[in-house]
């Protein structure tokens, strides 16, 4: 019998994409199962409120207990360090392993190893958040060498409602973004339905599409010593170098 490979999820509570898509990536893979905790995040933007959610204190508290699981992985299934700056990532998963002994990741600091490893500095970006975090995500690309020659956003800040938005919406702006030739297009937003598009879109634009759910699980089942090409269907993130 092949060993058992738990994936522990962290999750924003108002996010009603990633579990189910997360469970369709890893469905041919019998030995891996993904399990998920919550945290209070109802919204995104830059006021004083909204960025007190991503208090690490909170976030360690769902990783504790999802430790009692024994996870061979946690990962942070979000995007908060775009706004914020990537070394909140790296402080996250660094406080994580300290206080639960298990490896950890984040969709954000997945999606930097990829863009990295495959030389991308001609970034396109893909995401539903508001004028000012879209900006400082650009900002924050920019410092790594990943410069955004286009981007699409649609200005919203209520992150339950970043779920409804039609698959044609997200599909057109990945088409948009495509159109300035960027070497790559980051999706990026985890209750975004994106991932279940991007075969199909990469198919047709010809270049790669990292949408941050992929991402945090490629890296997850990295960590867990699980090749990740064996997820089929889901785009190229899957055979990218780790």
């Amino acid at each position: 019998m092949a060993t058992r490979i738990r994936l522990g999820m962290l999750t924003p509570s108002s996010n009603t994409t990633l579990e189910p898509v997360t469970a369709a990536m890893l469905a041919g893979l019998p030995e891996v199962s993904a399990h998920f905790g919550r945290f209070r995040v109802t919204e995104i933007a830059l006021s004083p409120a909204a960025l007190a959610q991503f208090d690490d204190s909170e976030i360690l508290r769902a990783a504790e207990l999802l430790a009692h699981g024994r996870m061979d992985v946690i990962a942070w299934n979000g995007t908060s360090s775009g706004w914020l700056g990537f070394e909140a990532d790296h402080r996250l998963c660094a406080r994580i392993t300290a206080a639960t002994g298990i490896p950890a990741t984040t969709s954000m600091l997945a999606l930097n190893e990829v863009l990295a490893a495959t030389g991308v500095t001609r970034l396109g970006l893909v995401t539903p958040y508001l004028d000012d975090v879209q900006a400082r995500i650009i900002a924050n690309y920019a410092a790594l060498g990943h410069g955004c020659v286009a981007e699409r956003h649609l200005n919203q800040q209520d992150n339950f409602s970043f779920a409804t938005v039609p698959d044609e919406t997200i599909a057109g702006m990945a088409r948009a973004v495509a159109a300035a030739g960027p070497q790559a297009i980051a999706v990026i937003c985890t209750n975004l339905r994106a991932a279940p598009l991007v075969a199909a879109l990469e198919a047709e634009l010809g270049l790669p599409i990292y949408d941050t759910i992929a991402t945090v699980v490629w890296k997850s089942l990295i960590l867990a010593g699980v090749d990740p090409s064996r997820v089929r269907g889901w785009g190229r993130i899957f055979s990218a170098p780790a």
